[in-house]
């Protein structure tokens, strides 16, 4: 193998001849891609991880279509059929865009007129010069900035970066032997200071994405600068134990919020991300706007896209919410940092009001904790969500994993978007000792009862409403009086007792309802998915010398 040369900017050539494969080396494909990696002992790859790539390609790909549409550049993606077109006019205009059975004639016109139009095409594997600059901070193999590169069209740049030496120079092979080295350009250096020298408004990238071992939070700082306006931010958490409540105080110090044991914690855990990214983009006069946030397996991972404006920016208090958690019965309330008030043309701004809770839980009468600060506005873009999902359903060939990505979003979009967090139904049932009643019962009680309700991509017996807590417990009470409990066994004292001892207020209405079944259910998509193989997960850490290419995420 030829010795690749490091430039003085840290970068590697990677113009050299394509080397042959190595002693002990396997290739690996995924995607377009076919990735060179040492031998089994010193490096792994793990294919639960397609998910997570196949997604960030797709989301990357509908933001390249919208960025560069404004640019008069139409990019082109192998097997997709039906073009997805950004309105650009509608976007302006604030409405949403229709799907074409409800405006036929609207649509049509729409796509003469854009046919029309002359456009820059940009395809996959070239080279796009007023495309757009990614970085890949933590690269380890290369094989997600390889994927990008034959896989996502309209791009100017990819930079795969990585500390490990052994890791620039392997990256520096797999795009030669994947032939994107015109597009991909291997890079050793600390992944902070990359992007700290990128904060010039020339310099900075157009998408960045941070797929760490662990937590990301040492490089959210510089990532919230080197972010071009309007930019994508792809990050991914894998500390879920510090995220789900288990060490509140590294969460705390990591991301600037207080995590708690709870149900909801998979959620919570996206909101604790996006609460620690805007936080840190409001010090520069910025904010975030988060695209998709989803809760996967053993990680999240979260696409916000990231602009400047200082007005928007006095409003960042009143985003984020303080949490109280009732350790009994799981009842929860939040309480907004700050508010904003309408003084004819302009806005005032001060400290919310609180608590919403007395010292103990209305309902069970237990304590209750204190988490947070946490994001409390909506967590996904549904109109951009309906763009990705959109492209993935007319090209489902694309990726291996479509099937899942299909049901994952759309489940998104069912989501309700103005309600944080949600209760789990056998969580519910369980805390007064009852039976659990069947999800579409519950689900049209609710809805008898003029609440709105759905389900939750993060958890699967999840139910999320705007209903307060009380009416939830009286449709408990309601159930239990047909699925009785004995009462001779239950403690004075325990939350099912005082639960169970107040009458219902509201009389709940079991009857199921047509619109109580979502539709992601009545397609039967791959909304959650099975545990794919045994003794799957993020895997141990690296052994020295190897510890970045080691990562789980290649």
């Amino acid at each position: 193998m030829s010795r690749q040369k490091k430039k003085s900017d840290g970068h590697f050539d990677t113009s050299s001849t394509e080397p042959g494969l190595l002693p002990g080396e396997t290739v690996v494909r995924e995607g377009k891609a076919a990735i060179l990696f040492p031998s089994a002992n010193e490096v792994f790859y793990n294919p639960v991880q397609e998910f997570n790539r196949d997604l960030t390609c797709a989301v990357i790909t509908e933001f390249a279509r919208e960025q560069l549409a404004q640019r008069g550049i139409r990019i082109l993606v192998p097997g997709e059929k039906d073009r997805v077109v950004v309105r650009l006019s509608e976007e302006k205009n604030g409405t949403e865009d229709q799907e074409a059975s409800e405006q036929p004639e609207k649509e049509q016109q729409k796509e003469e007129e854009d046919d029309k139009k002359e456009f820059i095409t940009a395809s996959v594997g070239e080279r796009c010069e007023q495309g757009l600059r990614v970085l890949e901070g933590l690269a380890a193999s290369g094989l997600r900035s390889v994927r990008f590169a034959l896989e996502v069209p309209g791009l100017k740049s990819i930079t795969a970066n990585d500390y490990s030496a052994k890791a620039a120079a392997l990256i520096s092979r797999n795009a030669q032997h994947n032939n994107v080295s015109h597009i991909l350009q291997a890079s050793q250096r600390d992944a902070s200071m990359v992007m700290y020298e990128a904060r010039g408004k020339k310099e900075r990238y157009d998408v960045i994405d941070l797929d760490p071992y662990g937590s990301p939070s040492p490089f959210l700082d510089a990532a919230v600068q080197a972010v071009s306006e309007g930019g994508l931010l792809c990050i991914t958490c894998t500390d879920m134990a510090v995220m789900a409540g288990n060490s509140g105080e590294t969460c705390y110090s990591k991301y600037g919020s207080m995590s708690i044991k709870s149900r909801y914690c998979h959620e919570m855990a996206l909101r604790i991300i996006l609460h620690s990214l805007d936080q840190r983009a409001a010090v520069y006069q910025r904010y975030i706007e988060p695209l998709l946030s989803v809760s996967v397996d053993f990680y999240i991972r979260v696409f916000v896209r990231v602009k400047t404006g200082q007005a928007v920016v006095k409003n960042s208090a009143s985003k984020h919410a303080l949490l109280y958690n009732c350790v009994g019965c799981g009842a929860f309330h939040l309480q907004r940092m700050g508010k904003k008030m309408s003084q004819g043309k302009h806005m005032k701004y001060s400290a919310a009001t609180g608590p919403p809770v007395g010292p103990n839980c209305e309902h069970c009468r237990q304590r209750h904790q204190l988490g947070g600060p946490i994001w409390a506005e909506p967590i996904h873009d549904m109109k951009f969500v309906q763009k990705v999902l959109g492209a993935v359903s007319v090209n489902p060939t694309r990726f291996r994993t479509s099937k899942r990505i299909e049901g994952v979003l759309s489940m998104v979009t069912e989501e309700l978007q103005d309600v944080p967090l949600y209760y789990v139904l056998d969580h519910l049932s369980s805390t007064v000792h009852c039976n659990t009643p069947p999800m579409l019962q519950f689900r049209s009680a609710l809805l008898h009862a003029g609440y709105r309700v759905s389900l939750s991509h993060a958890c699967k017996n999840a139910v999320k409403t705007d209903a307060p807590a009380g009416v939830l417990w009286d449709i408990i009470r309601c159930w239990e009086k047909s699925n009785p409990v004995k009462r001779e066994r239950l403690s004075e004292t325990s939350p099912a007792h005082r639960i169970l001892s107040a009458e219902p207020a509201l009389q709940a209405c079991f009857e199921i309802r047509e619109d109580a079944n979502p539709q992601s259910r009545k397609r039967h998509l791959t909304r959650f998915q099975e545990n794919p193989q045994a003794n799957w997960g993020p895997k141990a850490r690296a052994k020295a010398g190897w510890v970045i290419l080691l990562m789980l995420f290649c």
